[in-house]
């Protein structure tokens, strides 16, 4: 029988500017930009130069750390930069996309019948490892490594996030031949989670070899670390790993078609977007022909690929993240606005009843960048507890990781956290405190000094 579990603390950001379910495809994208930031804490090691003919699924570069896992290029074509920033770091590939796309080919693939070791050997191969991620660290996960348990969300309570329901209708065998190869790679449990609200497509109902469970309440519940928390909690030693569903989707075409099948489905959001739908495009596509005559006022808009919380800022120019499918469009901030926080408020979103929009439980808003007000001292106001659901003290583990007290850290247990379930702390906060940046440079050094 499913297992429910119900969420309380939380937050639901209602903005304005939710996608269309109609799905386009997107022309051949001109560029393709993979970007090592998407990959933290991993050191790229180059394998392909400026010049170099490439196919799609060829590796562009592996880790200093985990030499046998690679990441591939979405689509063929020609590189034409590697870019670099301090001390050489590589900040980017770029790809000059061909008009029709030439695949590198594997040999057929029984994952059926294959052992654990072989499955992970092809998944490395054929550049498909870094779509899985481990708690603890929210890194991408070490294939040498026997987690405890798989977990996968299959939806998304992020503002303005799109419907994975919507985005996996179709596609049945695919979603399911990952779910049976994830069930090979761990000796434990393959949690398949569900929001009580979410209407079931054939492709979840039908889904086996997982385990069922069903949430309910607001964000942050669909993420795997608070999902984690309430399922099955990592303790010093254990290791869990997740992985999403379009990231499902792209495995599963990856294995049955021979060939790294890097297409995706994004969400084209946010009240500054004009044609908000359903977008086919390729991992690290360029958005450029997207959002041409598609921004309301494209001088004074903030492009995120991802949502408002975790994304990223982007130009107009810029490229989708690679584990994003969503990209988001909202307002810059203003000038100083008159009266201030006196005013009634009526289009101000507040936790609190400062402002009258409270009395309007289902409007949906227009928020753009301004932080309202100026950093201050970080001070105790129970903010953070009211949207954050773990039985974990979050102000006290941000104080000791300032303080780099890795005993503290790991007692008050960061081994569960990831900087996105403090996404909501850091909206929320009076003091303008960068939590979720404190959080991953915590995970950083508890990562350094304990492995």
């Amino acid at each position: 029988m499913s297992r429910v579990i119900r969420i309380k603390k939380g937050l639901n950001l209602r903005l304005e500017g939710e996608s269309e379910k109609i799905i386009t495809i997107q022309d051949q994208p001109d560029t393709v930009l993979i970007d090592p930031i998407d990959f933290h804490f991993y050191t790229p090691k180059l394998l392909v130069q400026p010049g170099d003919e490439i196919k799609a699924g060829s590796p562009l570069f592996y880790f200093k750390e985990l030499n046998s896992v690679k990441v591939c290029a979405p689509v063929s074509g020609e590189v034409v930069s590697v870019d670099r920033g301090e001390k050489r770091k590589i900040i980017g590939i770029k790809i000059l996309a061909d008009k029709e796309i030439s695949y590198l080919k594997f040999e057929p693939f029984d994952y059926k019948n294959s052992t654990r070791e072989e499955i992970i050997h092809r998944l490395c191969e054929m550049g498909l490892w870094p779509f899985f991620k481990q708690r603890p660290f929210d890194i991408v996960a070490d294939p040498s490594q026997i987690p405890k348990a798989i977990v996968v969300s299959t939806f998304d309570t992020s503002p303005l996030a799109p419907d994975l329901d919507f985005v996996v209708h179709g596609n049945g065998p695919e979603f399911q031949a990952s779910l049976d190869i994830l069930a090979k790679l761990t000796p434990g449990k393959v949690h398949l989670n569900f929001h009580e609200n979410m209407t079931r497509s054939e492709v979840f109902y039908n889904a086996k070899n997982v385990t069922i469970n069903t949430f309910s309440g607001p964000h942050p519940t669909s993420n795997p670390g608070i999902q984690i928390h309430h399922l099955d909690p990592i303790n010093k030693g254990e290791v869990v790993w997740t992985i999403s569903v379009p990231d499902l989707l792209c495995l599963g075409k990856s294995i049955l078609e021979n060939q790294f099948n890097a297409s995706r489905v994004i969400a084209l959001t946010g009240s500054e977007m004009l044609k908000r739908r359903y977008v086919k495009t390729f991992i690290g596509a360029s958005l450029k022909s997207l959002l041409d005559g598609n921004i309301t006022h494209p001088e004074n808009t903030r492009i995120i690929s991802g949502n408002v919380l975790t994304g990223r800022q982007i130009g107009l120019q810029g490229h989708l993240g690679y584990y994003h499918y969503q990209v988001t469009a909202i307002p810059e901030s203003s000038e100083p606005e008159l009266l201030g926080w006196i005013a009634p408020g009526f289009n101000k979103f507040s936790m609190s009843r400062s402002y009258l929009s409270w009395l309007m439980p289902r409007k949906r808003y227009v928020l753009n960048t301004g932080l309202q007000g100026e950093k201050r001292p970080l001070v105790v106001t129970g903010e953070y507890e009211r949207v954050f659901p773990m039985d974990i003290y979050p102000v006290q583990l941000i104080k000791a990781i300032l303080a780099n007290d890795l005993e503290q850290m790991e007692n008050l247990g960061a081994y569960e956290v990831a900087p996105e379930d403090f996404a909501l702390c850091e909206f929320v906060c009076t003091s303008k405190t960068p939590v979720q940046k404190i959080i991953r440079e915590g995970l950083d050094v508890l990562k350094r000094e304990t492995t």
